[in-house]
């Protein structure tokens, strides 16, 4: 009998449990975009015979259904707890702890990838680079895990080769490595970028390569005590924020700083302070995404132009290398198409600098 009876409170609890859920998924509203994982959240789909039958809205109801959970981010940081405390797992969906860093994990190589990235560089280097007579510099950021995967037992591209390899497939490219300047704590702990204020080094590496001066007295400002990187949210694990500063003196502040989102030019800040209280604190640096920004240096000594592309690790050393120029022109293709790029920049001679990280030479289907 007391068998039968807790049957029947476990069904009774169950069924109300099912109702109760099924009750806020119907009347809480949608959540257009997840703070903590930095991404759109799926919308209801439309409903419609042909969606129906081809299978099309079950699978997108499915994502929609996920996505706009209830008490979501609470679940996925109580499944993150689990995965990584009870069970002991290495990593959750491709992201571990070690260190006090959080990291992704990059790996395997993608020789594909590196290909592609190639051609697109030989592409500019054919189309506008050639026959103007510039240096041309490369640079490759390593990812964390070039100094956090080894000792923490976790998978990771071998690195030497992946550098040789790519610089095999330019090699009309000057290569400078900065690898052995870099260290784990030289990156935010949450974020995959590196800290601007750790930079100055690596700038003041890149500008004697490149034969250009450079000045290494600044005044860091901290614009922020609660930075929590992109791998913060997407970790959904209880983390400690970091703190976000930028570098600035007398000549970053005279520089000009005119972006082309549009196509137009409108002038605008070296640093964005509204970003830094925005979704990516980061973007602050150069104002984040933009497919072409030049920052001209009226206090200049020298008449030396920059081309410099970058992916985003490059927003925040661009202002650092802007002392030893009279001109950088910022391009980034994975916003703008290479063949238009003749309407918007003059190529003569000037000093050109790839600089990319590993992750995006590994992953370069964003390149256009």
């Amino acid at each position: 009998m007391k068998n039968k009876l807790k049957n029947i409170i476990s069904v009774i609890l169950f069924a109300f449990l099912l109702f109760a859920t099924s009750i806020v998924c119907i009347f809480k509203p949608e959540t257009a975009f997840s703070e903590s994982e930095r991404r759109p959240l799926a919308a209801k789909p439309e409903l419609s015979v042909e969606s129906i039958f081809s299978g099309e809205y079950m699978e997108n109801f499915e994502k929609y259904t996920v996505d706009q959970f209830p008490l979501r981010d609470k679940f996925r940081t109580l499944k993150a707890l689990f995965t990584t405390k009870i069970f002991a797992k290495m990593d959750n969906n491709g992201l571990f702890t070690t260190d006090e860093h959080i990291s992704k994990i990059e790996y395997p190589q993608n020789d594909e990838m590196l290909k592609i990235s190639a051609e697109k560089f030989s592409f500019l280097y054919e189309s506008y680079l050639k026959n103007t007579n510039p240096n041309i510099y490369l640079s490759i950021v390593p990812d964390k895990n070039f100094y956090l995967a080894k000792d923490s037992g976790h998978l990771a591209i071998d690195y030497e080769k992946f550098i040789s390899d790519f610089k095999a497939l330019v090699p009309y490219m000057e290569y400078i490595d900065v690898t052995e300047l870099l260290t784990k704590d030289d990156y935010y702990r949450t974020d995959s970028h590196w800290k601007q204020e750790n930079i100055p080094d690596i700038a003041e590496h890149l500008a004697e390569k490149m034969n250009s001066p450079f000045s290494s007295e600044y005044t860091k400002v901290t614009v922020s005590n609660d930075f929590y990187g992109v791998y913060a949210g997407q970790s959904a694990l209880p983390t400690n924020p970091d703190t976000l500063n930028y570098l600035t003196n007398d000549i970053i502040e005279s520089c000009i700083v005119t972006y082309y989102d549009t196509g137009l030019p409108v002038v605008g800040e070296m640093y964005n302070i509204d970003k830094a209280n925005g979704k990516d604190p980061y973007e602050m640096f150069l104002s984040g995404t933009s497919p072409l920004i030049t920052i001209e240096n009226p206090n200049s000594i020298t008449n030396k132009e920059l081309i410099l592309f970058r992916d985003s690790f490059g927003s925040s050393i661009a202002p650092l290398l802007a002392q030893g120029y009279k001109k950088i022109t910022v391009v980034d293709i994975r916003y703008v198409q290479s063949a238009f790029l003749k309407n918007f920049i003059d190529f003569n001679g000037q000093d050109v600098l790839f600089l990319y990280s590993t992750t995006l030479l590994n992953n370069s289907t964003a390149f256009r």
